[in-house]
Parts: C-alpha cells; structure tokens; sequence
C-alpha cells in the first residue's frame, strides 16, 4: 500500500478548527479555491468524505472528526517545537586561522578544554600554510608565525621561537656518536628570505660542524610532515618547542643538541577587531594556555 501524501493536513487541521474553507483561506493566508483543493486531495488519499456542507460553513464526517483528533495535536505539537526550535540562540561561531603545524600540534590536543569551559562556541580552525591578516572579518582571530615587525596592529606573543634538534631514542641510540653526521629532515621555507630556523643557520649560530659530504636528509614544506618523518625514524629535524614538547615529555621524541632561541620571532595572537565577547573568550584561552605549566619554557 502506497504512503499517504501528507502536505494537506495543516489546511485540513484549520478548516476543521475554524469550520469554515473561507475562514481557513483567510487564517492561512491562501485562497478558498486553494484550500478546497487540499481538502479533496485529502477525501481523495483516504478514499472518504471528510467534510460536509452545512449552512454558512461546514462540519466533520465521522472520518474527518477521528483523523482530527489524531491531527490537531501533532499539528500543535510540531508548531510548539518550531517555536523553540527558532528561539534557541544559534551557536556563535568563531574563526581561527593559523597554520597545519600549530593548529595540529598544539591547538587540537588542547581543544577539549575549551570546548568544555564554552560548550555554547562553535570553533571553526582554518588553517593555510600562510595566513592573509588583511582577510580576516569582523571577530576573527589568527595565530602567525613571523616577527613582531612584520605583523600590523595589536598582536600578543604566544610561543617565542626556540629550536632544538629531535630524534626518536631509537635513532639516537642506533647512531651513537654518529649522531651529527646523521641525516637531517629540513623544513623548506617558500619565501626568498628565512622566516625560521633552517638547520643551516642553527648549525652556523650553534658552532655544531657538519661533514663536507652531501646531506642525505629530507626536505618537506609542511612542518607536520618533518614531525611524521622524524616520530619514523628517517634522521634528526628542528623541533620548535611548544610545538613538540608532548611528545619530549612522553618520551616519543629526544633532544640531540642545545636549544636556540630566536627573542624576536615567534608565534603572534592576533585580533584586528572589532572583538566580539566570545573572541575574547578565545584570546584568553590561548594566552593562559600558552602559559600554563604544560608548556613551561615555550619561550626558552
């Protein structure tokens, strides 16, 4: 048996309230021919008379009386949870655009806690390999990674650049004292100058000399990947703290050299305004994550 086509039953569910096609037309904001229509249809899907002309008006059958008993109440049921359903405040929706490195290695492991501190947030990560800080709308918030001069406007420092080489303890215990001849895993930089620490300028301010034979290393233009590659096992790559510093404490990755530390670089909160109350709420969150105990020495 074919389902019954429902899309009269709001009409018929007035006309029976008001007794009237005219008045239902009128309540509905249809014509009375519109209306007529939906009431054959609705005689036509259940095979039966469901109204009957009486003076200035109409009146029920025995059929049209049962089905508005099951009728009137879901009818006023499904209004009753429109209305509760529109008047519920839509989620507030907030924009952070970093990069794939911070948003996976530091934002997402610490994304539970906001998310139970704001439950009526709605967090929207955008992450590019570069971030347009003249793109970002009303209320948006971005995390960069450069130096102070090169951002425009208010920014607050997050994660000061410091570096250190990382290996598994695996790799460092295969290589032993091979260690500063072992392959390195570069990040590639995109622009024409260095914007972070390559390993050839951390060897050259460090003093660390490496052999005259040609790396054998891996170069990759996204920082989780060099992190994927070194947690593999494939040589020694530049681990920003702050970044990496979960898996120093879990032991997943060990220091194979001293730290460096760039004081003029680093990782900028960002917040062109107008700031919404709810982007506040995020900037304070950031910040006080940014300092707490977990992530002690981000700064060097």
């Amino acid at each position: 048996m074919r389902p019954v086509d429902l899309g009269w039953i709001r009409v018929f569910v007035e006309v029976a309230a008001v007794g009237s096609l005219s008045a239902a037309a009128r309540r509905l904001s249809l014509t009375q021919p519109a209306v007529s229509y939906q009431m054959r249809r609705a005689e036509t899907e259940l095979g039966t008379p469901l109204l009957r002309r009486v003076h200035r008006g109409t009146e029920l059958t025995e059929a049209g009386r049962r089905l508005a008993e099951i009728l009137a109440p879901a009818v006023a049921q499904v209004d009753t949870l429109a209305r509760d359903l529109r008047a519920a405040p839509a989620p507030r929706v907030l924009r952070l655009h970093t990069d794939f490195a911070f948003s996976a290695l530091w934002l997402i492991p610490r994304m539970h806690r906001f998310r139970a501190r704001h439950p009526d947030l709605e967090l929207q990560v955008i992450a590019t390999q570069h971030t347009a800080l003249r793109e970002l709308g009303p209320g948006d918030t971005a995390v960069v990674f450069g130096a102070r001069s090169q951002i425009e406007g208010p920014a607050e420092l997050l994660l000061r650049e410091c570096v250190v080489p990382v290996c598994t303890p695996a790799f460092a215990e295969a290589q032993g004292s091979a260690l500063d001849r072992a392959p390195l895993i570069h990040l590639d930089n995109s622009g024409a100058a260095e914007s972070w620490f390559t390993w050839a300028r951390y060897l050259a301010e460090t003093g660390r000399a490496r052999p005259a034979a040609p790396d054998r290393g891996l170069h990759f233009n996204t920082y989780s990947l060099v992190i994927e590659a070194t947690l593999a096992g494939q040589g020694v790559a530049l681990g920003w703290r702050g970044l990496i510093d979960t898996m120093l404490s879990r032991k997943m990755l060990v220091t194979a050299g001293p730290p460096l530390t760039n004081p003029e670089q680093g990782y900028f909160l960002v917040q062109p305004g107008p700031v919404t109350p709810a982007a506040s709420n995020l900037r304070d969150f950031l910040l006080e994550e940014s300092a707490s105990p977990d992530v002690a020495g981000l700064a060097g």
